[in-house]
């Protein structure tokens, strides 16, 4: 109401209107990241197995958006995939626990998808060593050192779904040039998602971040 112009990252607060309250959206594509870690994930155990899916059990739209486009493409996709485990986590902070419980009604789990890096990611990866289960897969999404270096490592962890950070950031402050030269500017502005494994990880963060991987990573990696 002050004139200041609004720039919005991933989701429209309820009754803001473009071009009225804020100049525009700019949202990394949420369909694609839980599409590129169904791939990841049928990539990871051959297109067949049987897998658990922990979602967030919460009503936030940027990770129940992840979490559809996972389901939907997993379950349409590869009919050789059996979804044998779906355990909502609506504390992150709990998620050893609930993956605990999971593997120990299924111990058999070729892989897992998980919400998001940290603390879910690092939760269920906590579950597996304690488990000693040194066969499943994990396929989760956002930069995260643990993971990533469970990664380098040749852990469990087999793919990072990521968006382009920087982008995301050069998105938003262009949209916030058109806001302050009275441009109009496009409504919404979307940057795509990117599949990190071991193969890729120094690029990828390089692509994702603009920076190196952690020391730990480059180490693991042997550079």
């Amino acid at each position: 109401r002050q004139g200041t112009k609004i720039v919005l990252l991933s989701s429209v607060p309820q009754g803001m209107k473009y071009g009225r309250d804020y100049v525009n959206l700019v949202t990394d594509d949420l369909f694609q990241m839980g599409k590129h870690a169904a791939d990841a994930l049928a990539a990871a155990t051959g297109g067949k197995g049987k897998i658990a899916y922990f979602f967030h059990d919460a009503n936030h739209y940027v990770t129940n958006q992840r979490d559809q486009a996972f389901l939907r493409t997993i379950t349409g996709n590869y009919p050789d995939i059996d979804l044998v485990a779906k355990s909502g986590i609506a504390d992150p902070n709990r998620a050893q626990d609930v993956a605990a419980a999971t593997l120990l009604r299924h111990p058999d789990l070729a892989g897992a998808y998980v919400m998001f890096a940290q603390p879910p990611g690092e939760g269920v990866l906590a579950a597996l060593r304690a488990a000693g289960n040194t066969k499943m897969k994990l396929v989760t999404l956002d930069l995260n050192e643990p993971l990533a270096l469970d990664m380098a490592r040749g852990g469990q962890t087999f793919a990072l779904i990521v968006d382009r950070a920087y982008d995301l950031g050069q998105a938003m402050a262009r949209s916030a040039a058109y806001g302050l030269l009275s441009k109009r500017a496009p409504p919404f502005v979307i940057v795509p998602a990117l599949t990190i494994t071991r193969s890729n990880l120094v690029q990828g963060y390089r692509v994702s971040l603009h920076r190196s991987p952690p020391a730990s990573v480059l180490k693991a990696l042997g550079k």
